[in-house]
């Protein structure tokens, strides 16, 4: 269980700073700030997003899903305020950084088998 985190964690330190480097309006500063990153984005991510995803189920409703898009923007730019030596340099560049992330990561744990099955 914890080699799977750990090995989780790795994967998104990683995509975090691949997505850094192809985004312009994302900055990562140290490979130490993009894994402090993916601590808090998998705090963020397994802790307030639920939360968040319950309290706005209403609006998520009326707009077919697609305010899931702004709590994955918000998350975001929260870790940028959370974590030194992370900057994102607005909302669409969040946005972006939120979907390259996560398709890297699938990408990556697809080729590793790092989900677990």
């Amino acid at each position: 269980m914890a080699s799977r985190f750990l090995t989780r964690l790795l994967i998104t330190t990683v995509a975090a700073l691949l997505a850094s480097y192809l985004l312009s309006g994302v900055h990562i500063n140290s490979i130490g700030t993009a894994f402090i990153l993916a601590l808090v984005l998998a705090f963020l991510n397994n802790v307030i997003k639920p939360i968040l995803i319950f309290l706005t189920l209403p609006i998520t409703i009326i707009t077919l899903g697609l305010f899931l898009i702004v709590i994955n923007v918000l998350i975001i730019k929260w870790a940028s305020d959370l974590v030194p030596g992370f900057r994102v340099d607005g909302w669409w560049p969040a946005l972006l950084f939120s979907l390259l992330v996560s398709i890297v990561t699938s990408l990556i744990e697809g080729l590793t088998g790092g989900d677990g099955k």
